[in-house]
């Protein structure tokens, strides 16, 4: 029986692991999240970004090759877009260029900015980031979402109140505690021999064409999900499935578990409350979608798991 993760992804650096999946945006990055210092972190040193609405502010810097890359723009907390930010703060972890502490601040508007930096889709910037200002930005935007989401207590309905740098919030009224919690769903590479199957939900871009996912349901495995969630949509049957990778989605808070699953079954017959269309497409016509040759599908946005696990299966590198 194969590992059920392949131990190609795992990267030692000093005394800690972490996986490496090149291509895949918010992963590897082995940002140490220093939990034991969150309930009064030293912040000698720190460095802090703004996130307003979802979006990062991030600099354009120019690479190697005069391009613009993106980078967050970190400022000092004593910098006034910092000090004046009325929004939830939250400490990160030692993810500064030297160790240094980072936090993140929501800001409800931001203030008129220079031309050096400007406010960014995270989908859009998270492969141009680097790997440690990626996660970083994903942790900000999913806890930050959860304050804004959270601001009551779900057992009496008092106001709650920010503590342990902003992972966990607290009623004074009647003392209950609440973390943020994430979402866990699954996304499946489907395949059967030469093919693998790509959906389509209603309210995508024209052309648009993914792997299969769903929500997991309490008491769930993460392969009776897959199995349920395939059925579901296509009516298709899957009897092997391996977890390969998982990838931090902050929109708002999943976590997308992504699996290789074999199809026993190959009528398709779609649900149309779940998915507008689905169909089996063999690997030569992935590699021109993946290329953006097809005239019908277009190719899936770098970066997200979907894309990345096509392109493994491309490659042969997910058995």
């Amino acid at each position: 029986m194969p590992a059920p993760f392949p131990d190609r992804f795992l990267v030692a650096e000093g005394p800690f692991f972490y996986d490496r999946h090149p291509g895949l945006a918010f992963a590897g990055s082995g940002l140490d999240r220093a939990a034991h210092r969150r309930a009064g972190p030293d912040m000698t040193g720190a460095r802090g970004f703004l996130m307003c609405n979802g979006q990062v502010l991030c600099t354009q810097d120019g690479d190697a090759a005069g391009d613009a890359a993106p980078r967050l723009a970190l400022f000092p907390p004593d910098h006034p877009l910092m000090s004046e930010a009325l929004g939830a703060r939250v400490f990160l972890g030692a993810g500064g260029p030297r160790g240094e502490p980072v936090f993140a601040q929501d800001i409800q508007d931001m203030p008129v900015l220079s031309d050096a930096v400007a406010l960014r889709d995270l989908r859009d910037v998270m492969l141009g980031l680097p790997p440690l200002e990626a996660e970083l930005a994903a942790t900000a935007r999913g806890i930050l979402g959860w304050h804004r989401s959270h601001g009551f207590c779900a057992a009496c309905g008092a106001a709650s109140e920010i503590v342990q740098s902003g992972w966990q919030r607290h009623c004074p009224s009647c003392g209950a505690d609440h973390f943020p919690r994430t979402d866990p769903c699954v996304i499946m590479l489907v395949t059967q021999g030469n093919d693998t199957l790509l959906g389509r939900n209603p309210n995508w871009p024209e052309g648009m064409y993914s792997c299969l996912a769903g929500f997991m349901e309490p008491g769930e495995t993460v392969e009776a999900a897959v199995r349920r969630e395939v059925y579901e949509e296509t009516a298709i049957r899957t009897g092997r499935v391996r977890p390969v990778a998982s990838q931090p989605w902050p929109f708002p808070a999943s976590l997308m578990m992504g699996c290789r699953a074999e199809a026993t079954s190959r009528e398709i017959m779609t649900d149309p409350v779940e998915i507008e269309d689905a169909l089996w497409v063999s690997r030569e016509r992935l590699l021109r979608i993946m290329a953006g040759g097809d005239s019908v599908i277009r190719a899936p946005r770098p970066g997200a798991i979907a894309g990345w696990l096509m392109r493994e299966w491309l490659a042969d590198r997910l058995d």
